[in-house]
C-alpha cells in the first residue's frame, strides 16, 4: 500500500526564486531514494480562517505565502528507509541548500491513502 509525506509551510514570498531552487534540487533527492511522486504547490487561494486554517497553522505573515508539498511512496517501509537516505544526503544538508522558510513552523506528518482515484 502506499504511503503519503505532507507538509505545510509559510514561505517568504520574496523567496519563491529561493525555494524553488530548493525544491528542484530536493525533488530530484526524494525520487532518488524511492519516492513515486514529488509535488510542491506554491499558495494561491488560501483563505485566512476564523478558528482554523494553513495560513493559521503555519502562523503566516502577511509577507509569506503558504506552500502545500506531499510525496508519495510506494510503501511505509520504503518510505522509512527512503526518508533516512534523504534527511542524510549531501545535497540537502543546511550549509549546501538552506531552507528559505522557518522551518520551526514547518508541518509535516505521514498518512496512510484511503482512497485514490
Amino acid at each position: 500500500m502506499s504511503y503519503v509525506d505532507g507538509f505545510v509551510a509559510a514561505v517568504p514570498t520574496a523567496n519563491k526564486g529561493l525555494f524553488q531552487a530548493h525544491i528542484d534540487e530536493a525533488g530530484k533527492v526524494f525520487m532518488e531514494h524511492g519516492a513515486t511522486q514529488y509535488v510542491e504547490c506554491w499558495g494561491d487561494d488560501v483563505p485566512p480562517g476564523e478558528v482554523t486554517s494553513f495560513p493559521m497553522a503555519v502562523k503566516c505573515q502577511p509577507d509569506e505565502t503558504v506552500i502545500f508539498s506531499w510525496v508519495m511512496w510506494p510503501s511505509k517501509a520504503v518510505r522509512d528507509a527512503g526518508m533516512k537516505k534523504v534527511m542524510e544526503d549531501p545535497r540537502l544538508q543546511p550549509d549546501v541548500n538552506p531552507m528559505p522558510f522557518d522551518a520551526k513552523r514547518l508541518i509535516f506528518g505521514g498518512f496512510v491513502p484511503m482512497i485514490m482515484l
